[in-house]
């Protein structure tokens, strides 16, 4: 093992800390990487601060980040894909079971062994759970280990890697969109991704947000339209016309106004994830057999894909790049939503702890 600088929290109150954290020395299959830059989830800060006990309590120390870029600095002897020096990214995942039909069927976010980026547990003994991406450099099963197009931005692509896949995936999933009205619930970190890659697509673009100040950013992303959805005459006029909708709302909210916008057969899939459960109206499923789903990230292979396709469509997270002694102010703004739309920690800032 070997020991690494990181930032961490050591309870629910705390805040975040400059400490050491132990690493394992690369296995046979290992990729060692140099971050150098980690983008900051909401998922992170609702896991510092044990907002999802009851699904996922949070063990302390605590070092998030999952939306990691970094540069390859070592190899295992049985890798192949990756060599020192190559620009790599890690998401949400680090392992999983590699036998179930999940992993199989390249869906390892669903495999009942999924081992998290943070707070899972470390099968290699290295420390109690899985530290993230706060932190200088971190090993990796090289099958995790995502390759990066060189003519991103590597600050706007950490986010990628989580806010990036988790509204590419289910969009993708959906089916062809072009030429579709796709509505965008929410302009934040993962709403701002869901217009570029809809737009991307060829789709429709609406944006459903509550505050009118949002309006002129969400048209520069790619949105055709801006619907204030509190404002009952807008609403009415779009009833029943959308084919799709993406939620990214984290917060308790009425689904059901959204699933009055959609038309025959529409879906609106859930990718935010409020703390109480939201009420669903029957009635609004039933008349005109509208569906509601959820999706997670994606697996190893879409996400590689997503990848590709910003690198092709050059397309990143518009980010505001923060040293890491900032983190514990940049919390407090993504609390406020005082960000746009995702922060982006330049881990070079670690070097001078």
């Amino acid at each position: 093992m070997y020991k690494a600088k990181a930032y961490s929290v050591t309870s629910a109150t705390a805040p975040f800390a400059s400490n050491t954290i132990m690493r394992r020395e690369t296995t046979e299959r290992d990729v060692q990487i140099e971050i150098l830059f980690c983008g900051i989830c909401h998922s992170d800060l609702h896991t510092v601060r044990d907002e999802w006990h009851s699904v996922m309590p949070t063990a302390y120390p605590c070092v998030p980040g999952h939306e990691i870029v970094g540069k390859v600095t070592k190899v295992g002897a049985a890798v192949s894909r990756f060599k020192p020096g190559d620009l790599v990214g890690v998401g949400c995942l680090v392992d999983s079971d590699h036998t179930c039909p999940n992993c199989k069927t390249d869906l390892e976010q669903f495999c009942r062994g999924a081992i998290f980026t943070y707070n899972s547990p470390d099968k290699h003994g290295t420390a109690p759970v899985t530290y993230g991406g706060y932190s200088e450099s971190i090993v990796v099963d090289e099958h995790f280990v995502l390759r990066v197009p060189a003519n991103l931005d590597l600050a706007g692509v950490a986010p990628l890697l989580c806010a990036g896949i988790t509204t590419y995936s289910p969009i993708r999933r959906w089916g062809d969109i072009k030429g579709k009205k796709v509505g965008i619930v929410g302009l934040g970190g993962l709403g701002h991704m869901g217009v570029k890659f809809a737009r991307a697509f060829g789709a429709h673009v609406v944006v459903f947000t509550t505050s009118l100040k949002k309006k002129e950013d969400a048209l520069r992303l790619g949105a055709h339209e801006v619907i204030l959805s509190t404002d009952p005459a807008q609403m009415k006029q779009h009833a029943g016309t959308f084919n799709f909708i993406l939620d990214t709302i984290a917060a308790e909210h009425d689904i059901n106004a959204y699933i009055t916008m959609l038309g025959l057969e529409g879906n609106i899939t859930l990718v935010g994830a409020p703390e109480t459960p939201l009420q669903v109206s029957a009635f609004a499923l039933l008349f005109g057999r509208k569906s509601i789903s959820g999706s997670l990230i994606g697996g190893i292979k879409e996400t590689q894909e997503m990848l590709d396709f910003c690198g092709e469509r050059n397309i990143t997270s518009d980010v505001e790049v923060i040293p890491i002694q900032k983190i514990n102010e940049a919390y407090e703004r993504l609390v406020k939503s005082d960000v746009k739309y995702r922060f982006s920690i330049d881990m070079a800032s670690l070097k001078t702890q």
